[in-house]
């Protein structure tokens, strides 16, 4: 015996194609109704057509519309009006479903710290060709120390000369023509532009991270937060990953290498950034990373199941654990 059920209606059959029993709904003229009929479907959950009959019939096998291992039967096929209202529904439900994930903040996360990284590129690109076009001219000059400041000094002098005054050096015996300082001058101007649009960026990444990773943020700060985030494909994800993962997430390259070759496997990825661990010796880094990343996955947790926001004494209490890490292996270990 057989129990057949689609989103409208559901039977019971025999053995034979026998139909012994059919409850059907008739609310499905009701958009709404038929989009939540949907949903249930698509969740694999039994309508109320059909908890009725498994009820009444227990032993019937509960198959859904389309299986293959359904008899022939004169099951209780949607009419063409039925499957219109189905088509209206279904095109309500795409729409439903553009619009919630115009507004997940996975997603919007994602495509903005995507868009910061490929804008910081260029401007890492841009900023290394204005270093070396100055050089060319001023090849006393100097700026490991003060790169970002360079744009601001070409475009705030009016030629070359100026700008060695500004620097504090000598003019070289030949300069650029007018045409090319201009073109320098406006190179300095698309450096500054960009810089400019890349921290108006990550100050929205930094903002939306903020609201909806509070507690990692406060722990780990929300530009890494969020690089955690969209590594792990979400938050919810995220919330669900072991300290372990979270300890090597972005890492998985060197991960597959060390499972592959038995090279050493990594201590840490994306959480290296974290001055904790970036800014510890080498020989603690690893130690300090487990136990960052064991609290990143309780902060994170907190975060996606509604868990009480971090506060600073809970952050510090943290701190105060890694620098106890710092004390207790101050030395390197002997080899």
């Amino acid at each position: 015996m057989w129990l057949w059920y689609d989103w409208r209606a559901a039977a019971v059959a025999d053995s034979n194609g026998n139909i012994v029993d059919v409850e059907e709904w008739n609310g499905w003229k009701d958009t709404d109704a038929v989009c939540s009929r949907m949903d249930m479907i698509a969740h694999m959950a039994m309508t109320p057509e059909a908890e009725r009959l498994s009820e009444r019939f227990p032993d019937a096998k509960v198959l859904i519309h389309g299986d293959d291992e359904l008899p022939d039967a004169n099951w209780p096929i949607p009419s063409s009006e039925a499957l219109a209202a189905l088509d209206r529904a279904a095109i309500l439900l795409s729409k439903r479903g553009v619009d919630a994930a115009a507004g997940d903040p996975d997603r919007r996360l994602e495509h903005i710290l995507r868009a910061s990284d490929e804008l910081r590129a260029a401007y890492i690109t841009i900023e290394g060709r204005l270093v070396e076009w100055v050089g060319l001219f001023l090849p006393e000059a100097r700026f490991e120390r003060d790169r970002s400041a360079l744009a601001h000094k070409v475009i705030n002098c009016s030629n070359l000369s100026e700008l060695a005054d500004e620097i504090g050096i000598g003019m070289p015996p030949k300069g650029p023509t007018d045409a090319e300082w201009d073109s320098l001058h406006d190179w300095a101007q698309s450096v500054l532009e960009i810089k400019n649009r890349l921290e108006r960026m990550e100050d929205v990444v930094r903002e939306l991270a903020s609201q909806h990773l509070q507690s990692l943020s406060a722990l780990l700060g929300p530009i890494l937060a969020a690089r955690l985030c969209v590594e792990a494909h979400g938050r919810a994800r995220l919330a669900r990953l072991p300290a372990g993962t979270m300890q090597i997430l972005g890492a998985e390259k060197a991960f597959f290498n060390h499972l592959k070759t038995g090279s050493p496997s990594p201590k840490h990825g994306h959480i290296f950034m974290h001055p904790w661990i970036s800014r510890s010796p080498r020989w603690m880094r690893g130690k300090i990373a487990r136990t960052v990343a064991a609290k990143a996955t309780i902060a994170a947790r907190c975060d996606e199941f509604g868990g009480e926001k971090w506060d600073q004494a809970t952050i510090d209490a943290v701190a105060d654990r890694v620098e106890t890490i710092r004390s207790e292996n101050s030395t390197p270990p002997s080899r």
